[in-house]
């Protein structure tokens, strides 16, 4: 199943979860209509929609470079953004020095990939073009903006139960009742949460999928996310990492790896580096791909509440692109 009809499928799957909610809360207590929620969460999302590429631009401190200013790098985004086929997308760098990359924008032709100060001593030239390759498929997909705007169906199913359990006016007009179907509201939200969750770790999968189609061997965007995991575990043991850690909690999701999770990573990731090279190569990789890979318990509910697939399964899937 393609990217495409998974996504289309969440999206209904979500809106039909906050219909539910928002019809069953409205008939039993006679408030409002299904209508007037769902022009409430269709203003949400215009405004999230609007305001979202300033907040992200602005948390990440990024700072938009000229062609002149960084031609290598303007030459490797237009490369892959042609052979994608899409309009080459602005480029920035963001100020942080936790090692990583992003993408954003509002529609294809209002893409931006942009890249932390962190990274760009970290990786070499074909590992950067890799995870170039994979920003640029988020833009290709256009997933961005459908988590965004589903990261909003949670949001009204939590405030809908709020407003149940806490508000009195509505617990006068539905009597004892109310308070349980406020409780009903936030498992809602847990699901629809979790949901999210799920369409962004799918995302993931895919956009590392394009980077190869766009000419990436595998084992350059493997090494790279290798990296990238040890880079930002070292970075905590600093207090300005810390800082940038706490800084990006809430849009973390925009990150090539999920930064919260890399010291537990590096652990499982340390089997793979058999030479202790700090890469991934192409054997290394081959390597995995005839192993299976089994995670704990703790593991799989680990991942059921991460923006990110587990990396040793990413890496894994990644070797199956050999």
């Amino acid at each position: 199943m393609g990217l495409q009809t998974k996504m289309w499928l969440l999206v209904a799957l979500m809106f039909g979860i906050l219909y539910g909610v928002i019809t069953g809360v409205g008939n039993y207590l006679g408030v409002g209509s299904a209508g007037s929620y769902i022009i409430l969460a269709v203003l949400f999302m215009g405004f999230q929609y609007l305001i979202g590429p300033s907040l992200v631009s602005m948390m990440m401190q990024v700072k938009w470079v000229s062609e002149k200013e960084e031609p290598e790098l303007h030459r490797q985004v237009a490369e892959l953004a042609k052979k994608a086929g899409i309009p080459k997308p602005k480029v920035g760098i963001s100020q942080l020095s936790l090692p990583n990359a992003f993408a954003f924008g509002r529609s294809q032709k209002d893409g931006r990939v942009c890249l932390t100060q962190g990274i760009r001593g970290l990786l070499n030239k074909d590992e950067l073009k890799a995870v170039i390759g994979h920003e640029i498929a988020h833009l290709k997909h256009r997933d961005m903006l459908v988590i965004t705007l589903l990261s909003v169906i949670p949001l009204i199913c939590y405030w809908i139960a709020l407003s149940l359990i806490w508000g009195g006016g509505f617990a006068r007009r539905g009597g004892g009742y109310t308070v349980l179907i406020g409780f009903g509201a936030m498992l809602a939200y847990f699901v629809t949460n979790l949901l999210v969750l799920a369409g962004s770790r799918i995302r993931e999968y895919y956009a590392d999928g394009r980077s190869v189609k766009l000419g990436n061997p595998p084992h350059h965007l493997a090494s790279a996310l290798y990296k990238l995991v040890y880079g930002s575990a070292q970075l905590r043991r600093s207090a300005r990492g810390e800082e940038e850690l706490h800084r990006v909690e809430g849009i973390r999701a925009f990150f090539l790896n999920d930064v919260g999770r890399a010291w537990d990573e590096i652990q499982e990731l340390k089997a793979i580096d058999r030479d202790f090279s700090g890469t991934i190569d192409q054997n290394e990789l081959l390597a995995l791909r005839s192993k299976k890979v089994r995670l704990t318990g703790a593991e799989k509910i680990a991942e059921l509440f991460t923006t990110h697939p587990n990396m040793l399964k990413r890496i894994k899937h990644l070797a199956t692109l050999v």
